[in-house]
């Protein structure tokens, strides 16, 4: 499903269906502590019902799925949770993935003890959602937020890969990612408190191959280029990464959470 916001790449339309099959192949990158801050924090386990907003293929409920939570994953566009039921099909996983927007999502009252939202919080109306998020949660219930970026000025890689996005899409702005909490609107504050946040470097492995495949399956490329720009930003990427790239590297990366209660 194609999106315009103008808060986001300047109004540029994008839709992460046109990459899905990047994004289950490439996209699933977060490495293991990524996941054991969520279970340190007693979140996501057996007992708990987890509603996976924005879930794109299911990473999140498909690679905490071992930890015994009940999970239902939500994603706006139909190709995404395609993908998404493939993968938990093949893996023999049983959750609920469902197409629907954030905005439209309407389950009774205290269904859920917690809500996630991993790389898409911002793509969500606040104003309209943090009510319905905060009556769906149950007593006490939390929501999760969750990010991972690479570090462009502080690695050579993803710094000279993201000017050549920029190249083909210069009002893209996922660029310039430094490490810093997550930015919580006004509007969440109504709703929820917030219980602690943090904020910590990784780096993640990747071949030319796997990088170049998650560059691509970003906004600013797979998911708003046209098909000619996509050929050319395709060669010229390749390009790049054989002239500055060993076959196996490690890109530099933050990861942030904020988790917030209930009110």
């Amino acid at each position: 499903m194609e999106i315009r916001d103008e808060k986001i790449d300047c109004g540029r339309a994008f839709d992460f269906g046109r990459t899905s099959a990047d994004y289950a192949k490439y996209r699933d990158v977060y490495p293991e502590i990524f996941y054991r801050k969520i279970i340190e924090r007693g979140l996501c386990v057996s007992g708990q019902r987890v509603l996976d907003l924005g879930t794109g293929t299911g990473v999140l409920p498909r690679n905490m799925y071992r930890y015994g939570a009940s999970f239902t994953g939500t994603d706006i566009s139909e190709e995404q949770i395609a993908e998404a039921k493939r993968l938990a099909r093949e893996a023999d996983m049983d959750v609920d993935f469902r197409v629907v927007a954030t905005e439209s999502i309407d389950f009774p009252d205290s269904t859920f003890d917690v809500i996630t939202a991993c790389q898409c919080f911002w793509y969500f109306d606040h104003e309209r959602v943090m009510p319905r998020l905060s009556r769906m949660l149950k007593r006490d219930g939390r929501l999760l937020i969750l990010y991972m970026a690479w570090l462009p000025y502080e690695d050579r890689i993803a710094g000279e890969s993201e000017e050549l996005v920029l190249k083909y899409s210069p009002d893209w702005s996922g660029a310039g990612e430094t490490k810093k909490p997550i930015h919580i609107p006004d509007a969440v504050y109504e709703c929820f408190d917030m219980v602690g946040h943090e904020e910590y470097y990784l780096s993640v492995p990747f071949t030319r191959e796997t990088w170049h495949g998650r560059m691509r399956s970003c906004r600013g490329v797979g998911a708003s280029l046209s098909e000619s720009e996509l050929e050319a930003w395709d060669r010229e990427h390749r390009a790049l990464l054989a002239k500055i790239a060993p076959e196996k590297f490690e890109v530099r990366h933050y990861a942030a959470l904020s988790e917030l209660r209930v009110k």
